[in-house]
């Protein structure tokens, strides 16, 4: 990840990266509504990023968060293959390496297209 100089611009966000933001916007107030604590968004480290890590008494959800204008082309859940779904228990992994646990895990994938929600638990 490239950091950018002190008080340098910020560069534009482009509309992809708007339309992602508000997605994963969409999907943490969708767990706060079903009870969850936001524990980190947009997690970085050098196996991968986490876009969502929630949590409740129970459960650590690990949420990869894919956003769409439209669903006409392809479903965006095919986005998670095999190699990101390593890419993403990697990073979880590291997550899990600096903090406390011992609750059950979970990979869910979030679909957010043309601003309607669909939250597929126990993805992988």
């Amino acid at each position: 990840m490239v950091m950018n100089e002190p008080g340098a611009p910020a560069p534009a966000k482009t509309a992809a990266r708007i339309l992602g933001e508000r997605g994963e916007d969409t999907v943490a107030a969708w767990y706060l509504r079903a009870g969850y604590q936001i524990l980190d968004r947009n997690w970085q480290c050098r196996e991968g990023e986490l876009d969502i890590v929630a949590g409740d008494d129970q459960t650590i959800v690990f949420c990869e968060v894919k956003s769409r204008a439209t669903d006409r082309f392809v479903d965006p859940a095919l986005a998670v293959d095999r190699r990101k779904q390593q890419r993403l228990r990697r990073a979880a992994l590291r997550w899990l390496e600096l903090q406390p646990w011992r609750r059950r895990l979970r990979f869910d994938v979030a679909l957010v297209i043309s601003g309607r929600i669909r939250i597929i638990e126990d993805a992988f």
